[in-house]
């Protein structure tokens, strides 16, 4: 997940964590959103923090993270497209997989960008609220909220479990019901 202007753009694996991807003209393209985004979507700038409310937008406030649902470009479209209806107010990250890449874990008032599976900027979203939790201990309303499948529990660790255990093997681990699991809800503040 990226900061400065042009600069990397990270798209995610699964829900969030993920490497940088240096791509000048998806950098430009995110600046442009952002400029769009943050005229429309409030007062909510990131010159005194992450998603920290401030009094007036700074011209040369950077864009907030930019990163895509999903392990694939089609995931990515398929989520975003629930993103846009409503449908999805909810993601699941493995804590293991920010750790693996350095990146700092959400938390409530962050923005981001969300992308398309070509890495075009489909919304600005707000985190409204973060709770990190065994996987085990994951609800039923969160997996309600992720609105994927049919959007019970048992389909979400179904599909979790095999979305997850490609990354793991990666990192040399195995998904158990007490590894740590990011649960964040969210806000559409700007569709594109």
């Amino acid at each position: 997940m990226s900061d400065d202007r042009p600069r990397p753009v990270t798209v995610a694996r699964q829900d969030r964590p993920g490497g940088a991807v240096q791509d000048e003209a998806l950098a430009e393209r995110v600046a442009e959103f952002w400029d769009a985004a943050r005229r429309t979507a409030g007062r909510v700038g990131r010159a005194a923090g992450a998603g920290e409310r401030v009094e007036e937008w700074s011209e040369d406030a950077a864009p907030p993270d930019a990163w895509a649902f999903g392990d694939s470009p089609r995931l990515a479209d398929e989520l975003l497209a629930l993103v846009l209806a409503g449908r999805k107010t909810a993601a699941a990250s493995l804590v293991v997989e920010f750790e693996d890449v350095g990146d700092p874990l959400p938390v409530a008032g962050d923005l981001s960008i969300v992308l398309d599976g070509r890495g075009e900027p489909g919304a600005l979203i707000r985190t409204t609220q973060v709770e990190i939790v065994p996987f085990a201990d994951v609800t039923a309303e969160h997996a309600w909220l992720e609105g994927e499948g049919d959007r019970s529990i048992e389909s979400w660790r179904a599909e979790h479990q095999r979305a997850w255990r490609g990354s793991l093997v990666a990192l040399g681990r195995e998904l158990d019901p007490s590894m740590l699991v990011v649960c964040e809800r969210f806000t559409v503040l700007f569709p594109a």
